[in-house]
């Protein structure tokens, strides 16, 4: 599932962000703030009516996001 999919403070794993090129300075930057394989991540709280920015949390550390970056992150659910 996408990050942008995901419903609020439901915990997931980062599996991978997805690249459009070799040189893609989005998905970069994705993995230098920390989103890589692994990682914890949560979606705080979204802009009213489904617009920009989302809130999430990696690690201990929250970002607002874009959408359609959130879009290009994939996650996979943690079930307690």
């Amino acid at each position: 599932m996408r990050l942008s999919q995901l419903a609020k403070n439901t915990p997931a794993i980062v599996l991978s962000v997805q690249q459009h090129d070799d040189v893609d300075p989005i998905a970069k930057r994705l993995n230098e703030l920390g989103f890589v394989s692994g990682e914890t991540i949560r979606l705080i709280t979204r802009a009213p009516f489904g617009g920009d920015p989302i809130l999430v949390q990696v690690g201990f550390t929250r970002f607002a996001l874009r959408v359609s970056e959130a879009e290009r992150v994939l996650v996979k659910e943690v079930r307690p």
